[in-house]
């Protein structure tokens, strides 16, 4: 699934607070979070390098990480019997993964990487350490990430693009 990360890739939590900060997309990331909130976050998180066209996850995956973009695109999509049908193009400033975060189903769409990207991955269980450890950025996460949700779920063209 990940590509090793490239040495000269450089993770860390000021590329994507800039990248929530500068994001503008009708489903950024609400950042309810300040700066110190993001680096007690940072050791919960895992970095996440894709090349262009990689998966990060098919339609039909159980899984529920959580993935906040730093850089690059994603394209979300499914297929049908008559082959592919695009989603949503979802940009660095925003989460990918919510639906199944919250949900514990499967997820709902394919997730490729449009170009290469910098993502942060929350497993479920890293999530549920955050919880019980530092309550008040959980539920940061969560409200941010659920208001994510609601945005695309409210809108017709990218309700099925929540994954």
């Amino acid at each position: 699934m990940n590509a090793p990360l490239p040495s000269h890739l450089k993770f860390d939590m000021q590329g994507l607070i800039l990248a929530i900060a500068h994001c503008h997309a009708e489903d950024q990331l609400a950042n309810a979070l300040t700066p110190a909130h993001w680096e007690t976050l940072a050791p919960y998180l895992q970095p996440v390098a894709l090349t262009q066209s990689q998966m990060l996850f098919s339609r039909g995956d159980v899984d529920r990480t959580l993935y906040f973009i730093e850089a690059g695109n994603l394209s979300v999509h499914y297929e049908d019997s008559k082959g592919r049908v695009r989603l949503a193009i979802v940009v660095a400033g925003s989460v990918i993964g919510e639906a199944g975060f919250f949900s514990h189903q499967p997820r709902t769409a394919t997730v490729q990487a449009g170009s290469a990207c910098k993502l942060w991955s929350l497993t479920a269980l890293r999530f549920s350490e955050l919880s019980n450890r530092q309550p008040e950025i959980a539920l940061g996460v969560a409200m941010a990430s659920g208001a994510v949700m609601a945005k695309r779920l409210a809108n017709r063209r990218r309700r099925i693009a929540s994954t």
